[in-house]
């Protein structure tokens, strides 16, 4: 080999001897804490779900008829958040035949929270809160229901323990103060006659529910989906019979065109419980909506539609996606 390849060899031997790895490229030891980062990978969660409840919340026979919503944060009201939650429990209640009749939003204020949920409990069968149930100072969802329907605060064993199990892993566990801690500890602070469910076998934090029909829910959408359609087994939901079904027509008219037939259409089934819908789309048309528990007779009003508007039957899928590029 020429010698000068041989001193280039040596040089950079010595430099690799002399530099240390960097933190990613060594290896992890039993007793090292794992990096607290994206790249780790955390053991999977298994937790046990909740049984679900043989008898009927409702009482045998009843189900669900209404609905509300409590959307809970400060962050919605200033446009730091959007608020999805509310939309996805619309979605839910119209495919589960659950009529929503409420949507409000709120501050993170106690005597609005308490004025909020007293009056939905009392107006509707099934309302779900969303937000507020954090380790911050305006965390303060589970505190307020609690004064709202005369409980006081007790910390949830169970809650704590797999609160604990799902973070054992992270870096920053051992780090916190004795205040970081019971911060931490207020996510699991609950009305103390609440009814506490866990839906979720890797989502730690359970359902809240309150008087047999106020769900607590937590902000973060992706908790917020996933929790409520597992919460489905724990519903009294009303039969697959007495759901609606839904009909989109969609016209290149204009709503003015169609305007006129839609209002005589309406009065004219109207006693039937089906509902006339129409949704226009800017420069591109209108989707006309066909709702009622008569699938055939739906279909069968349907066809009027179609004629009397010059438009065509479309899917729902089909009709989302021309509503997504009408909003671009």
């Amino acid at each position: 080999m020429h010698p000068r390849t041989l001193a280039r060899l040596a040089s950079l031997s010595t430099h690799l001897r002399r530099t240390s790895l960097p933190a990613h490229s060594r290896p992890i030891s039993c007793t090292t804490v794992p990096p607290d980062n994206s790249t780790f990978q955390l053991p999977p969660l298994n937790f046990a779900i909740s049984p679900i409840p043989k008898t009927n919340p409702f009482h045998k026979g009843r189900h669900i008829k209404t609905a509300a919503a409590l959307i809970i944060g400060d962050e919605i009201l200033n446009g730091k958040t959007l608020d999805r939650n509310s939309n996805y429990f619309a979605r839910f209640c119209f495919e589960h035949g659950i009529h929503l009749k409420r949507v409000e939003v709120i501050a993170d204020d106690e005597a609005e929270i308490i004025e909020a949920s007293r009056r939905m409990v009392q107006m509707y069968d099934f309302v779900v809160t969303s937000g507020g149930i954090g380790p911050t100072h305006d965390d303060i969802t589970y505190a307020s229901l609690a004064k709202s329907f005369d409980q006081g605060l007790i910390y949830h064993n169970e809650t704590l323990a797999r609160m604990e199990e799902s973070s054992k892993h992270r870096a920053w566990v051992s780090k916190q103060s004795e205040k970081q801690r019971t911060a931490r500890k207020r996510m699991a602070l609950f009305p103390d006659a609440a009814e506490v469910i866990f839906v979720a076998s890797d989502i730690w934090v359970p359902v809240v529910r309150l008087q047999g029909k106020l769900c607590i829910f937590p902000g973060i959408p992706s908790l917020f989906q996933k929790m409520l359609d597992n919460l489905k087994p724990f519903l009294p939901l009303p039969p697959e019979e007495e759901r609606p079904f839904r009909l989109q027509v969609f016209t290149a008219l204009p709503e003015s065109s169609i305007a006129p037939f839609l209002t005589d259409l309406q009065k004219r089934v109207q006693p039937e419980g089906i509902r006339i819908g129409s949704y226009p789309v800017l420069q591109k048309g209108v989707y006309v909506s066909l709702i009622g528990a008569d699938r055939g007779r739906v279909h069968q009003l349907g066809v009027e539609v179609e004629k009397e508007v010059e438009g065509r039957v479309v899917t729902e899928a089909e009709a989302e996606a021309k509503r997504q590029l009408g909003c671009k």
